[in-house]
């Protein structure tokens, strides 16, 4: 691909990440993309099929961005605690990042089959490496912990996408108790 075509490539995806995350899936039309790209809507049908595969190529980019960013997060630290603080930073500040597209998470098209297979296979990947850093710790049950982990943050994510008001202060809150909680308990939150 030249230079002329992966700019308009990326044109494309960019304004498709932000139509759809402020519209949504359905109420989104090419036309409104093409415009936003500065480009013609015929134009989008050379590198995209389908509004839907557009979708799964917006959400491929995302994804990939996230999984290096925590490949990255992850290098930059040596035991546990920090790892799983790093996992909690990346997880959340990414959401933290999207609270003005939430419609991409909400407003998608969850039957589409290529969407499907590809955040199942997202989903894996990031469950491996969350997984890689409980198993380099020795722990039991490596698998159900990652999967713990992962659902506490996927909670804590919904107050940042629901909550008009959530702030940095509110994030970084979140990050550390996240990381405390699953490290210590409860316990170490208990004034007994």
């Amino acid at each position: 691909m030249n230079t002329v075509q992966g700019d308009k490539s990326e044109a494309i995806l960019d304004a498709a990440y932000g139509i759809f995350g402020s519209k949504g899936f359905y109420e989104t039309k090419m036309s409104d993309i093409a415009d936003e790209a500065g480009i013609a809507k015929g134009t989008i049908y050379l590198y995209f099929k389908s509004k839907e595969q557009l979708f799964v190529a917006v959400s491929k980019r995302d994804c990939n961005s996230f999984i290096s960013r925590l490949e990255y997060a992850l290098q930059a630290h040596e035991n546990t605690g920090d790892k799983l603080g790093a996992i909690a930073k990346t997880h959340l500040t990414y959401y933290y990042e999207r609270r003005n597209h939430t419609k991409l998470f909400f407003m998608a098209p969850n039957n589409d089959p290529d969407l499907m297979k590809f955040m199942k296979a997202f989903m894996n990947e990031y469950m491996s490496m969350v997984c890689r850093v409980l198993e380099s710790a020795g722990v039991p049950e490596p698998v159900l912990l990652a999967e713990a982990y992962i659902g506490i943050l996927d909670r804590l994510k919904m107050d940042i996408m629901l909550n008009p008001e959530f702030n940095e202060q509110d994030l970084n809150k979140r990050i550390a108790f996240a990381a405390a909680l699953f490290l210590d308990g409860c316990r170490s939150f208990l004034r007994v």
